[in-house]
């Protein structure tokens, strides 16, 4: 196991931001482009055989205007307004079945599952949403390195902007309290909920756990696993591409979404964790400008505190949200 920073040094870790010029404006930029294609949000009825939860197939328009899949949960007799958790997923995964999704629907709360464009190759979380954007040179197997030379094509520009549309989707749905909504998510899903906080305003909360795409500098210097070591081993055979790389990756690193978000947010890392090292965790707790609560999980991996971080998530969001 790599070595990071000691915890004494952790509990005060908080790095140059690794913020590109023109960071605001390209964001700007892409949400404008997005919003000119109708969000034409569909919630169709679907019988999940769970007789307590309202269950919907989700569709919208997200980056592109492609079509993202999703799931949209709510407790079965509630009339609403109801706070609404949009939940983001981790690497590999995608919207699986509407029984996986149970939590929020069982507190009070609705919940709309985005479908991960492009990825569900796990399986325990198969997906449903294709991305019909082709490569623009090189890249590494995965998703990493996927249009990496450009901040225009790569697939995080893509992801990240389905992202925001979601909570719109969710904030169009006639259960839904538009001023209520939570992003939420865990590794790839954290990163996206930490992007999120940082490009929407007036959100509730954010629930971000073990964030991945955050010090993505550092990371891919400690870290030899996956997702992070398919950066590395393309610069590994791509050298002379690697700044122009690095420097895509800046205007997609959660650290500068950080610094930006408002939202009251719970965060968690875990001081065994491989895959996003626990001092981007601690980065990322340290920039976030908004209100915020650190949960450290001393003797975890990447899973971080799982069901427990949960329950530390419910007992947040109902003080937060009554």
């Amino acid at each position: 196991m790599f070595v990071d920073l000691p915890l004494d040094q952790l509990h005060s870790y908080r790095p140059r931001l690794p913020e590109p010029e023109g960071f605001d404006a390209f964001w700007e930029r892409t949400l404008t482009e997005a919003r000119t294609v109708d969000l034409d949000p569909v919630f169709t009825p679907y019988d999940a055989g769970l007789d307590r939860v309202r269950t919907e197939d989700v569709e919208f328009s997200g980056s592109g205007g492609h079509r993202i899949r999703g799931w949209l949960l709510a407790p079965r007799d509630a009339t609403g307004p109801l706070p609404c958790v949009v939940q983001y997923l981790g690497y590999s995964r995608g919207r699986g079945l509407p029984h996986d999704w149970l939590l929020w629907p069982s507190v009070g709360y609705a919940v709309l599952v985005m479908d991960t464009r492009g990825q569900g190759w796990s399986p325990h979380s198969p997906g449903a949403t294709s991305d019909p954007v082709g490569g623009t040179g090189p890249e590494s197997p995965g998703m990493m390195t996927k249009g990496v030379l450009s901040p225009e094509d790569y697939y995080y520009r893509r992801l990240y902007t389905d992202a925001v549309r979601a909570v719109e989707a969710a904030r169009s749905h006639p259960l839904v309290d538009p001023g209520r909504i939570v992003v939420s998510g865990a590794s790839q899903g954290g990163g996206m909920a930490l992007a999120v906080a940082g490009l929407v305003s007036e959100l509730a909360g954010a629930l971000v756990d073990v964030p991945f795409m955050t010090h993505i500098r550092r990371a891919i210097e400690i870290t030899d696993d996956d997702p992070y070591g398919e950066v590395a081993r393309f610069c590994a055979g791509q050298r002379h591409l690697t700044d122009q790389v690095l420097t895509t990756l800046d205007h997609f690193d959660g650290l500068n979404f950080a610094a930006r978000a408002q939202a009251p947010a719970l965060i968690s890392t875990a001081l065994r964790d491989e895959i996003t090292p626990t001092s981007c965790g601690f980065a990322a707790y340290h920039h976030y400008a908004g209100e915020k609560e650190l949960k450290v999980w001393p003797f975890n991996g990447h899973e971080g505190g799982s069901t427990h971080q949960q329950a530390e998530q419910i007992t947040f969001l109902r003080r937060l949200l009554g």
